[in-house]
């Protein structure tokens, strides 16, 4: 069974950064797309935000809300993918996971709480 753990999460001013990371057993992360999804409070699991994705050839896509502020990466030694943020606005606010697609199913780590405060 796919594994993914993130971590960072944390209380962060706004203009603020934050580095998540997601830990991955069972797969490589180099690959398979790597994705980072995000929820706010009061919206349902199907609401979840796409927010970035890495690509196994290495390219990776933003969502506008986030683009020029956050930056995924991929770190194959650790098997595992960052999602740097900078600049963060109260709008982050929201539970992010880790997602990767593997064999047509969906896998989603236990999610990090971040709360940017104003």
């Amino acid at each position: 069974q796919v594994q993914l753990v993130e971590s960072g999460g944390g209380l962060v001013q706004a203009g603020g950064s934050l580095r998540l990371s997601c830990a991955v057993s069972r797969i490589l992360v180099g690959n398979h797309n790597m994705n980072w999804y995000r929820q706010t409070p009061g919206t349902q699991r199907e609401q979840r935000e796409w927010v970035a994705t890495i690509r196994s050839g290495g390219f990776s896509d933003y969502a506008d809300s986030v683009k020029g502020r956050f930056t995924i990466s991929r770190d194959n030694a650790k098997n595992g993918v960052d999602l740097e943020m900078n600049s963060l606005k109260p709008e982050d606010t929201a539970v992010y996971y880790c997602n990767v697609v593997h064999w047509g199913k969906d896998f989603w780590g236990q999610g990090t709480q971040v709360t940017v405060s104003s």
